[in-house]
């Protein structure tokens, strides 16, 4: 008997141990360590979190019990945390609960640029909310699991639990392909910057945010939308980049463009032409994707005047606003080659006078531009015009711009744009 005591005993304090262990939060496991998994909460501390475009934590968010906690004081406009670092491909996987009739989210590849108020002018939204309990009626895109403003999450396999239970989530984002996962189901699947995904871009809550869900990398945050809500187990897994090569200009029409000002923008006989339209103003025709790192080759001929450039790493910041760096094309004498900063530092760096020479006046010229981490490098006809590093460059994120200068009378051709895409730094080294 005293035998067959003990025996359950230590079934029972086994069982219970190994729920115990079961039930442990916040941890990697060492097989997760070797995969490359890393916590980006620690369950005691706000370590590696801050305010949106802060430096600390005044946030209404604190930790409570093993969990990250939005103490529900926030609101559209404040309340925002974010990681300190930035992630570009990765799967994010976490536990979330709201309170009843609550709303929060988890945003990535937000953007922190002083014109942006908050983060999801910039960056995809998860959305965490109380689907059964919230006082207003939800449209689709704006229930859980949905990706907010875009993509509904399949109510088919989504089971989200009642408010104050926990449920478990996950976002991928690889090389633009995109899943949320809701309670072990994938609820939502997707391709980013598809037609498609312009579509829903264009038509919709995004319509006047120009730059929304464009950037490649950027931090996490967090909402506290005016409701307490929970987070634990949140965890990263980064992915590799995966870079593509790519002619940017398929000689028919602007497909994969976007235009921005009164400017002429056309095709003639396969060749890609920028020309000054009645109002005389600056224009710009820009990709719809960001390149960070890449080897950008092209051609022009300046049929007149030929005041014109290359931006890169730029965005669109109103109307016909940008900001970021040009990489110059210009009449003879004028710096083709070299680069220069809109609405900030001006000129960065100029070509020697001696090398004013290598343009081609009216004919066919070849410019290359290799931008990787925080160096750029030009080449004119196969010639090094500049090399360059700047630590403000190598934090920007944008499109590739062509540029029409204001004032009228210009006319230039472009040909054979062609992307490679390269990885970044810390993965080359």
């Amino acid at each position: 008997m005293k035998q067959k005591f003990l025996l359950w005993t230590a079934i029972l304090l086994q069982g219970l141990l190994m729920i115990g262990c079961g039930q442990k939060d916040n941890i990697l496991t060492d097989q997760e360590k070797q995969e490359g998994w890393k916590l980006l909460f620690d369950g005691t501390t706000m370590e590696g979190w801050r305010d949106f475009k802060g430096e600390g934590i005044t946030a209404p968010w604190t930790v409570e019990r093993g969990t990250l906690t939005a103490l529900g004081k926030g609101s559209d406009s404040t309340g925002y945390i974010v990681t300190d670092k930035q992630y570009d491909n990765f799967i994010l996987s976490f536990d979330w609960k709201i309170s009843e009739g609550g709303n929060s989210g988890v945003l990535y590849h937000v953007l922190e640029r002083p014109e942006y108020k908050v983060p999801y002018v910039s960056g995809p939204e998860y959305q965490v909310v109380d689907d059964i309990g919230f006082p207003d009626k939800l449209e689709e895109w704006q229930k859980a699991a949905a990706d907010y403003a875009m993509y509904e999450a399949d109510n088919s396999k989504k089971h989200v639990k009642e408010a104050g239970e926990w449920n478990t989530a996950k976002i991928v984002f690889d090389n633009g392909h995109v899943e949320y996962w809701l309670n072990e189901e994938k609820v939502v699947e997707f391709e980013a910057w598809t037609d498609d995904w312009f579509a829903r871009k264009g038509s919709g809550k995004w319509e006047g945010a120009p730059e929304y869900g464009l950037a490649r990398k950027g931090v996490i945050a967090l909402q506290d939308h005016g409701s307490r809500s929970w987070y634990k187990n949140m965890k990263i897994k980064e992915l590799p980049m995966k870079p593509k090569e790519e002619d940017l200009f398929n000689g028919k029409d602007l497909t994969g463009w976007d235009v921005y000002g009164t400017e002429l923008w056309y095709v003639d006989n396969g060749e890609l032409v920028c020309e000054s339209g009645p109002d005389k103003k600056y224009g710009y025709f820009g990709t719809r994707k960001y390149y960070d790192d890449f080897d950008l080759t092209l051609e022009f001929k300046q049929i007149s005047d030929g005041n014109s450039g290359v931006f890169i790493r730029s965005y669109i910041k109103k109307d016909v606003e940008i900001s970021g760096w040009q990489v110059e094309v210009a009449p003879p004498g004028h710096d083709t080659g070299g680069i220069y900063e809109s609405y900030g530092r001006g000129w960065i760096i100029q070509i020697p006078d001696e090398m004013e020479n290598i343009l081609k006046k009216g004919e066919w010229n070849k410019l290359r531009i290799v931008m990787l981490g925080n160096k750029v490098n030009t080449y004119l006809n196969d010639v090094q015009m500049i090399e360059l590093v700047d630590e403000k460059i190598g934090q920007g994120q944008g499109r590739i711009l062509l540029q029409i200068h204001d004032g009228g009378g210009i006319k230039v051709r472009w040909r054979n744009l062609h992307v490679k895409e390269l990885a970044p730094v810390q993965e080359m080294l």
